[in-house]
Protein backbone atom coordinates (compact mmCIF):
# COMPACT_ATOMS: atom_id res chain seq x y z
CA UNK A 1 0.00 0.00 0.00
CA UNK A 2 1.70 3.06 -0.98
CA UNK A 3 0.11 5.99 1.81
CA UNK A 4 0.79 9.43 -1.09
CA UNK A 5 -2.51 10.55 -1.04
CA UNK A 6 -4.09 9.34 1.59
CA UNK A 7 -6.16 11.02 4.67
CA UNK A 8 -4.83 10.13 8.26
CA UNK A 9 -5.66 10.97 11.35
CA UNK A 10 -2.95 11.29 14.00
CA UNK A 11 -3.20 11.99 17.72
CA UNK A 12 -0.59 13.33 20.00
CA UNK A 13 0.47 14.96 17.14
CA UNK A 14 1.47 18.52 19.22
CA UNK A 15 4.88 16.99 19.76
CA UNK A 16 7.86 13.83 19.67
CA UNK A 17 6.87 10.64 17.24
CA UNK A 18 3.05 12.34 16.18
CA UNK A 19 4.66 15.58 15.18
CA UNK A 20 7.95 13.99 13.31
CA UNK A 21 5.07 11.98 11.49
CA UNK A 22 3.10 15.20 10.36
CA UNK A 23 6.03 16.65 8.68
CA UNK A 24 6.73 13.36 7.17
CA UNK A 25 3.16 12.61 6.08
CA UNK A 26 2.93 16.30 4.57
CA UNK A 27 5.51 15.89 2.20
CA UNK A 28 4.06 12.44 0.86
CA UNK A 29 0.89 14.96 0.09
CA UNK A 30 -1.51 13.41 2.97
CA UNK A 31 -4.69 15.16 4.13
CA UNK A 32 -3.67 14.69 7.55
CA UNK A 33 -6.57 15.57 10.67
CA UNK A 34 -3.83 15.99 13.64
CA UNK A 35 -4.97 15.64 17.15
CA UNK A 36 -4.33 16.50 20.96
CA UNK A 37 -5.25 18.75 24.15
CA UNK A 38 -2.81 21.15 23.47
CA UNK A 39 -4.72 23.69 20.25
CA UNK A 40 -1.57 26.07 20.27
CA UNK A 41 0.71 23.40 19.57
CA UNK A 42 -1.23 21.69 16.77
CA UNK A 43 -1.30 25.69 15.43
CA UNK A 44 2.43 25.81 15.52
CA UNK A 45 2.82 22.39 13.85
CA UNK A 46 0.58 22.91 11.12
CA UNK A 47 2.20 26.43 10.75
CA UNK A 48 5.37 24.33 10.06
CA UNK A 49 4.00 22.44 7.09
CA UNK A 50 4.07 23.35 3.81
CA UNK A 51 0.13 21.88 2.53
CA UNK A 52 -1.48 23.86 5.51
CA UNK A 53 -4.68 23.70 3.46
CA UNK A 54 -4.47 19.81 3.40
CA UNK A 55 -4.35 19.80 7.44
CA UNK A 56 -6.90 20.22 9.79
CA UNK A 57 -6.80 20.65 13.89
CA UNK A 58 -9.14 18.25 16.18
CA UNK A 59 -8.52 19.28 19.88
CA UNK A 60 -8.91 15.59 21.44
CA UNK A 61 -8.63 14.66 25.07
CA UNK A 62 -8.36 10.81 25.01
CA UNK A 63 -9.98 10.79 28.76
CA UNK A 64 -13.10 12.13 27.47
CA UNK A 65 -14.85 8.69 26.34
CA UNK A 66 -18.24 10.25 25.72
CA UNK A 67 -17.02 12.40 23.56
CA UNK A 68 -15.37 10.16 21.17
CA UNK A 69 -18.68 10.36 18.43
CA UNK A 70 -18.39 14.13 17.62
CA UNK A 71 -14.40 13.83 17.20
CA UNK A 72 -15.30 10.95 14.71
CA UNK A 73 -18.10 12.76 13.19
CA UNK A 74 -15.59 16.20 12.80
CA UNK A 75 -12.58 14.08 11.56
CA UNK A 76 -14.69 12.30 9.06
CA UNK A 77 -16.64 15.75 7.70
CA UNK A 78 -12.85 17.48 7.50
CA UNK A 79 -12.22 15.74 4.21
CA UNK A 80 -15.06 13.20 3.46
CA UNK A 81 -12.88 9.82 4.31
CA UNK A 82 -10.70 8.80 6.51
CA UNK A 83 -8.21 6.33 5.53
CA UNK A 84 -5.63 5.21 8.17
CA UNK A 85 -5.83 5.89 12.29
CA UNK A 86 -2.66 6.43 14.03
CA UNK A 87 -3.34 5.77 17.85
CA UNK A 88 0.11 8.10 19.10
CA UNK A 89 -1.06 9.64 21.79
CA UNK A 90 0.17 9.00 25.15
CA UNK A 91 1.80 9.25 28.55
CA UNK A 92 5.28 7.58 30.07
CA UNK A 93 5.77 7.30 34.00
CA UNK A 94 8.83 6.65 35.84
CA UNK A 95 8.14 5.42 39.46
CA UNK A 96 8.31 2.63 41.96
CA UNK A 97 5.30 0.64 42.60
CA UNK A 98 5.67 0.85 45.88
CA UNK A 99 5.97 4.85 45.47
CA UNK A 100 3.14 5.41 43.02
CA UNK A 101 -0.23 6.81 43.60
CA UNK A 102 -3.15 4.62 42.56
CA UNK A 103 -4.12 7.95 40.39
CA UNK A 104 -1.30 7.64 38.46
CA UNK A 105 -2.47 3.85 37.31
CA UNK A 106 -5.58 4.98 36.77
CA UNK A 107 -4.52 8.28 34.41
CA UNK A 108 -2.12 6.07 32.55
CA UNK A 109 -5.19 3.31 31.88
CA UNK A 110 -7.21 5.91 30.70
CA UNK A 111 -5.03 7.66 28.25
CA UNK A 112 -3.16 5.14 27.11
CA UNK A 113 -5.32 2.18 26.64
CA UNK A 114 -8.72 3.20 27.47
CA UNK A 115 -8.93 6.53 25.66
CA UNK A 116 -7.27 5.02 22.32
CA UNK A 117 -9.48 1.93 22.70
CA UNK A 118 -12.77 4.02 23.04
CA UNK A 119 -11.89 6.21 19.35
CA UNK A 120 -11.14 2.93 17.93
CA UNK A 121 -14.10 1.84 18.47
CA UNK A 122 -15.70 4.99 17.54
CA UNK A 123 -14.83 4.78 13.81
CA UNK A 124 -14.38 1.25 14.18
CA UNK A 125 -18.08 1.04 12.86
CA UNK A 126 -17.15 3.86 9.74
CA UNK A 127 -14.12 1.46 8.47
CA UNK A 128 -16.50 -1.47 8.90
CA UNK A 129 -19.23 -0.15 6.81
CA UNK A 130 -16.47 1.23 4.13
CA UNK A 131 -15.06 -2.82 4.17
CA UNK A 132 -11.28 -0.54 4.45
CA UNK A 133 -9.19 1.35 7.14
CA UNK A 134 -6.45 0.62 8.82
CA UNK A 135 -5.67 1.46 12.92
CA UNK A 136 -1.97 2.17 13.59
CA UNK A 137 -1.28 2.18 16.95
CA UNK A 138 2.03 3.03 18.93
CA UNK A 139 2.66 1.10 21.67
CA UNK A 140 6.10 0.12 23.06
CA UNK A 141 8.78 -2.62 23.54
CA UNK A 142 7.37 -2.09 27.31
CA UNK A 143 4.36 -3.72 25.83
CA UNK A 144 6.21 -6.60 24.91
CA UNK A 145 8.72 -6.98 28.44
CA UNK A 146 8.09 -5.00 31.34
CA UNK A 147 11.16 -2.63 32.59
CA UNK A 148 11.59 -1.08 36.42
CA UNK A 149 9.74 2.44 36.72
CA UNK A 150 7.59 2.07 34.22
CA UNK A 151 4.54 -0.87 35.94
CA UNK A 152 1.51 1.20 34.48
CA UNK A 153 3.09 2.53 31.36
CA UNK A 154 4.13 -1.30 30.72
CA UNK A 155 0.56 -2.66 31.52
CA UNK A 156 -1.16 -0.13 29.54
CA UNK A 157 0.95 -0.54 26.86
CA UNK A 158 0.46 -4.92 27.37
CA UNK A 159 -2.84 -3.89 27.05
CA UNK A 160 -3.25 -2.34 23.84
CA UNK A 161 -1.08 -5.67 22.09
CA UNK A 162 -4.19 -7.80 23.80
CA UNK A 163 -7.22 -5.31 22.22
CA UNK A 164 -5.19 -4.58 18.67
CA UNK A 165 -4.41 -8.31 18.09
CA UNK A 166 -8.24 -9.49 18.41
CA UNK A 167 -9.63 -6.61 16.62
CA UNK A 168 -7.08 -7.58 13.90
CA UNK A 169 -8.84 -11.50 13.83
CA UNK A 170 -11.84 -9.94 14.05
CA UNK A 171 -12.11 -7.56 11.09
CA UNK A 172 -9.48 -9.09 9.16
CA UNK A 173 -12.76 -9.88 6.87
CA UNK A 174 -13.76 -6.59 6.74
CA UNK A 175 -10.76 -4.95 4.99
CA UNK A 176 -9.52 -3.50 8.16
CA UNK A 177 -5.75 -3.58 9.15
CA UNK A 178 -3.66 -3.41 12.17
CA UNK A 179 -0.31 -2.05 12.69
CA UNK A 180 1.43 -2.21 16.12
CA UNK A 181 4.56 -0.16 16.12
CA UNK A 182 7.10 -0.45 19.30
CA UNK A 183 9.36 1.87 19.65
CA UNK A 184 12.87 1.83 21.92
CA UNK A 185 14.19 4.77 22.59
CA UNK A 186 13.43 7.97 20.71
CA UNK A 187 14.96 10.94 21.31
CA UNK A 188 11.24 13.10 22.39
CA UNK A 189 10.56 14.58 25.56
CA UNK A 190 8.71 11.41 26.64
CA UNK A 191 10.39 10.96 29.37
CA UNK A 192 10.08 14.73 30.49
CA UNK A 193 7.11 14.77 30.59
CA UNK A 194 6.54 11.27 32.61
CA UNK A 195 4.74 10.91 35.56
CA UNK A 196 6.40 10.27 38.70
CA UNK A 197 4.75 8.96 42.10
CA UNK A 198 2.70 11.45 43.03
CA UNK A 199 1.36 12.30 39.18
CA UNK A 200 3.47 14.97 38.72
CA UNK A 201 6.02 15.44 35.53
CA UNK A 202 8.90 14.38 36.05
CA UNK A 203 10.43 17.47 34.09
CA UNK A 204 13.84 15.48 33.16
CA UNK A 205 15.43 13.83 30.44
CA UNK A 206 17.29 10.81 30.53
CA UNK A 207 20.38 9.59 28.94
CA UNK A 208 18.76 6.65 27.13
CA UNK A 209 16.27 8.48 25.27
CA UNK A 210 18.51 11.71 24.55
CA UNK A 211 21.01 9.12 22.90
CA UNK A 212 18.14 7.47 21.28
CA UNK A 213 16.65 7.21 17.11
CA UNK A 214 16.51 10.66 15.73
CA UNK A 215 12.38 11.10 15.85
CA UNK A 216 12.47 12.01 12.33
CA UNK A 217 14.38 8.52 11.48
CA UNK A 218 11.90 6.65 13.71
CA UNK A 219 8.93 8.43 11.32
CA UNK A 220 10.05 7.51 8.28
CA UNK A 221 10.42 3.60 9.49
CA UNK A 222 7.26 3.73 11.08
CA UNK A 223 5.74 4.55 7.53
CA UNK A 224 7.52 2.14 6.00
CA UNK A 225 5.92 -0.14 8.38
CA UNK A 226 2.61 1.20 7.66
CA UNK A 227 3.07 0.87 4.28
CA UNK A 228 3.77 -2.53 4.41
CA UNK A 229 1.32 -3.46 6.45
CA UNK A 230 2.88 -5.29 8.91
CA UNK A 231 1.58 -6.92 11.86
CA UNK A 232 4.22 -5.62 14.29
CA UNK A 233 6.87 -3.58 14.26
CA UNK A 234 9.99 -3.27 16.41
CA UNK A 235 11.48 0.33 15.59
CA UNK A 236 14.86 0.51 17.87
CA UNK A 237 18.22 -0.06 18.11
CA UNK A 238 20.12 -2.98 20.64
CA UNK A 239 17.37 -2.48 23.11
CA UNK A 240 14.82 -4.63 20.56
CA UNK A 241 16.57 -7.75 22.10
CA UNK A 242 14.29 -7.98 24.65
CA UNK A 243 11.64 -8.85 22.12
CA UNK A 244 13.32 -11.71 21.49
CA UNK A 245 14.81 -12.49 24.67
CA UNK A 246 11.05 -13.19 26.34
CA UNK A 247 11.71 -16.67 25.08
CA UNK A 248 14.28 -16.98 28.06
CA UNK A 249 12.41 -15.14 31.03
CA UNK A 250 15.40 -15.41 33.37
CA UNK A 251 17.56 -14.10 31.16
CA UNK A 252 15.47 -11.12 29.80
CA UNK A 253 14.91 -10.47 33.88
CA UNK A 254 18.88 -9.93 34.41
CA UNK A 255 19.17 -7.96 30.98
CA UNK A 256 16.53 -5.73 31.79
CA UNK A 257 17.60 -5.11 35.59
CA UNK A 258 21.26 -4.42 34.33
CA UNK A 259 20.36 -1.90 31.50
CA UNK A 260 17.14 0.15 33.47
CA UNK A 261 17.69 3.51 33.54
CA UNK A 262 15.34 6.20 35.39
Amino acid sequence: MKIDGKTIWITGASSGIGEALTYALDKKNCNLIISSRNENELQRVRNNCTRKNEIQIIAVDLAQFDTMPDYIEKAIHAFGSIDILINNAGISQRSLIAETDFNVYKKLIEVNYLGTVALTKALLPYFINNQKGHFVTVTSLMGKFGSPYRSGYCGAKHALHGFFDVLRMEHEKDGISVTLVCPGFVNTNVAKNALIADGSSQNLQDTATQNGLPVAVFAKKMIRAIEKEKFETYIARREKIGVYLRFFPKLLHRVVLKSTVR
